[in-house]
C-alpha cells in the first residue's frame, strides 16, 4: 500500500471561489445556529421545513454544536417519523457541504494527525461506503471524513448520495423512537 493519491490542485480561480463560498457558508451557519439556539422550541409550528433547516444548520456549523438529531427524534414524535427522517437527512446531508468544502479548498481545521490520515487513507480507497458508514453512526468524524473527502476532490454529487443515504436512515431510526418512544424500544 502506497501513500494515498493526492489529486491536482484546482485552478486558482475555480480555489479562490471555493474558499470564498465556504467562509460565507461557514459564516452564515454560525449566525443561523446562534438564531436558532436561541428559538428551538419556536420551531415546532414549522413542521418539516424546521426539521430541514435544524438539520441543515445542525450540520453545517463545524464548530458550534446544533441538536440537529434530537430535533428529528422530537419531531418524530409529533409528524410522520419517515418524512421527519428522510427530510432530517437531507438537511444535513447538505448542511456537510461547509466540511467538504473546506477539505476542498485544501484549509484543514483539524490536526493532519493520525485520525486524519486514516480517515483520508480509508476515503481513498474506499470513498462512498467510508462517507456512509461516518454518516450512519452519530459520532464527531463526520467533519473530518468531509474534509477529506473534499481534499481528494471526492466528486460532490456522490459525497452528498452517499452522505443522505446515511443520514436519512439515521434520522429515521431518531424519529422512529421520537414516535414510539425510548420505553417501547427497550421493552
Amino acid at each position: 500500500m502506497g501513500p494515498p493519491s493526492v489529486p491536482p490542485p484546482p485552478s486558482r480561480r475555480h480555489l479562490r471561489f471555493v474558499q470564498g463560498l465556504t467562509a460565507v457558508v461557514i459564516v452564515g451557519a454560525l449566525v443561523a445556529a446562534v438564531w436558532f439556539r436561541e428559538r428551538i422550541q419556536d420551531l415546532a409550528g414549522y413542521g418539516y421545513a424546521a426539521v430541514f433547516l435544524v438539520g441543515l444548520v445542525s450540520n453545517a456549523t463545524l464548530i458550534l454544536p446544533v441538536p440537529g438529531l434530537a430535533v428529528s427524534s422530537l419531531m418524530g414524535g409529533v409528524f410522520n417519523p419517515w418524512l421527519v427522517g428522510l427530510v432530517g437527512g437531507i438537511g444535513q446531508a447538505l448542511g456537510e457541504l461547509s466540511g467538504y468544502l473546506v477539505g476542498y479548498s485544501g484549509q484543514t481545521l483539524v490536526d493532519r494527525g493520525p485520525t486524519y490520515a486514516r480517515l483520508y487513507d480509508w476515503m481513498d480507497r474506499y470513498g462512498g461506503w467510508v462517507i456512509f458508514g461516518l454518516a450512519l453512526v452519530p459520532n464527531p468524524l463526520f467533519d473530518v471524513g468531509g474534509m477529506a473527502a473534499g481534499a481528494l476532490r471526492f466528486p460532490v454529487w456522490k459525497f452528498l448520495l452517499w452522505c443522505a443515504a446515511g443520514k436519512v436512515v439515521k434520522n429515521i431510526a431518531f424519529a422512529l423512537v421520537g414516535y414510539y418512544g425510548v420505553e417501547a424500544i427497550f421493552r
